[in-house]
């Protein structure tokens, strides 16, 4: 090691602090022309601040100024290997570190911010695959041959049909299919559709996407021939589609055949009231009793993530069989249960015929869905069933950050007067969406405070907007950075 005298001494803690700052500048200058081009603003964003972080690492700038000077709020989904909350008793209920030991992520003595993981879970998991395994032998059905469907074991499938009708709907096991996370779920179902409506001689098929919105299944859509329809929703609408738009929309379009609606939005963190969608829902019943057919495609994917009891009011609006027949619901694990690497996610479909005849989206994208996979799955299931408790420990464990992390943004609004709204949200989801002043933006912003997010046009929105995620790393709860 040099010595304090040396030539080769270490920056001092405030000059690292400049280089660090000199090295965003020059980021931010090279990245913005970029953010409308290839992957995506969401990954744009991601890149850069990976791209900061490796050459500060060159540069041997402390992991203390990284942390306070870099904070990567891009990308939603949560690290339960990263949690440091406690709140009150170790242990206890509100000890957070301890999720990913309750949710079979943390290996045996795995060490997670001072708590030591027991890793029971991490090995009753594996205990479970091997004994669905058997269940699914019992009945005839084995994984490690070809599923000449692709659409998931049937076992599987009747307990997530089970799931359904927790929330009150009446499917059957033939009504339900696997996908690999919600992502994947979309494409097959955006696959499966653009087949069944050639094959019934529509030419040009219309999918509606409000926005703001996750981007996503846009690229999906057109790459499958769809003929995409925006719509710029409102902020004094909470960037909610209300029924007379849609109204509006559907008279002027008359391809529109499908509908994407986030039930609990990304980016916006607001979700719809169950009067707002039992509105929606009036108007393509309207349109169904007229001839025309128009598919709602519901995205689920935060349902979970809110109150029980306002979650509970949403999806009371689907269940009804007038409703629920033109309807597919895709719903997933991995915001719900934070189990994103492990790709949990099915698609629902209110109508048998449309299930049949969506089944090419599975059978012509894959082979098989993998064995082991699916083990995983239904093991995770059965943790759900003996352990109700845990989707509470996480809502409580968003509603902590989310507050926090809103605190904090008012702290720096305070100071630096950057931001013309800090929306408060509905109490569900891994986001905060908020409004910059007039001249600010995604880039201005991490340049100003270290925070990165990303701009609203990432979901086809004003960059005068941005999403933030409070998932994969804590929330301070004093000031973000020193001066």
């Amino acid at each position: 090691m040099a010595s304090p005298n040396s030539s080769t001494t270490l920056p001092s803690i405030s000059e690292q602090r400049i280089i660090l700052r000199q090295l965003r500048h020059q980021l931010l200058l090279h990245y913005r022309p970029l953010i409308q081009q290839g992957a995506g603003p969401i990954r744009v964003m991601a890149r850069m601040v990976a791209d900061l972080q490796r050459q500060c690492h060159e540069l041997n700038i402390t992991e203390e100024i990284m942390q306070t000077e870099i904070v990567n709020r891009t990308i939603g989904d949560v690290n339960v290997r990263l949690i440091t909350e406690c709140e009150g008793v170790p242990g206890g209920h509100g000890d957070y570190r301890m999720l990913a030991d309750e949710l079979g992520v943390a290996l045996p003595n795995e060490e997670i911010h001072g708590y030591v993981a027991r890793g029971e879970t991490y090995l009753w998991l594996r205990t479970q695959m091997m004994e669905c395994e058997r269940l699914l032998l019992a009945e005839g059905f084995d994984l490690r041959i070809y599923d000449i469907l692709s659409v998931g074991n049937p076992i599987l499938r009747s307990w997530l049909a089970e799931e359904m009708q927790h929330w009150g709907f009446s499917v059957t096991t033939d009504q339900v299919y696997l996908g690999l996370g919600a992502m994947d779920s979309l494409n097959k179902v955006l696959c499966g559709l653009s087949q069944m409506y050639r094959e019934q001689g529509h030419t040009e098929v219309g999918i509606l996407f409000p926005e703001p919105g996750f981007n996503v299944p846009e690229w999906q859509a057109r790459s499958y021939g769809y003929h995409l329809h925006n719509y710029q929703t409102r902020a004094e609408d909470h960037f909610k589609l209300t029924a007379s738009q849609l109204e509006e929309i559907l008279e002027n379009e008359p391809h529109i055949r499908i509908i994407y609606l986030t039930v609990t939005n990304n980016p916006t963190t607001f979700a719809y009231s169950p009067d707002e969608l039992s509105a929606i829902h009036d108007v393509v019943s309207r349109y169904q009793e007229a001839g025309r057919e128009v598919l709602i495609l519901a995205d689920l994917a935060y349902i979970g993530t809110g109150k029980p009891e306002e979650d509970l009011a949403r999806m009371a609006t689907f269940t009804s069989p007038d409703v629920l027949r033109h309807c597919i619901l895709v719903s997933s694990f991995s915001k719900t249960h934070t189990l994103t690497g492990e790709r949990f996610g099915w698609v629902t479909v209110g109508r048998p015929d449309i299930a049949t005849a969506i089944s090419p989206g599975w059978s012509n994208t894959m082979a098989s869905l993998p064995s082991e996979w699916q083990l995983r799955f239904m093991a995770y299931v059965r943790l759900v069933r003996v352990r109700p408790w845990l989707i509470e420990k996480l809502r409580a464990f968003y509603r902590l950050r989310r507050q926090r992390f809103i605190a904090q943004l008012k702290r720096i609004n305070e100071e630096q007067h950057l931001f013309e709204n800090i929306y408060i949200d509905h109490d569900a989801t891994v986001y905060n969406w908020s409004q910059l002043r007039p001249g600010e933006d995604a880039f201005s912003l991490f340049e100003k405070t270290g925070i990165a997010g990303v701009p609203g046009s990432g979901f086809g929105y004003s960059d005068n907007f941005v999403r933030f995620s409070i998932g994969v790393i804590p929330v301070p709860e004093g000031p973000l950075t020193n001066s």
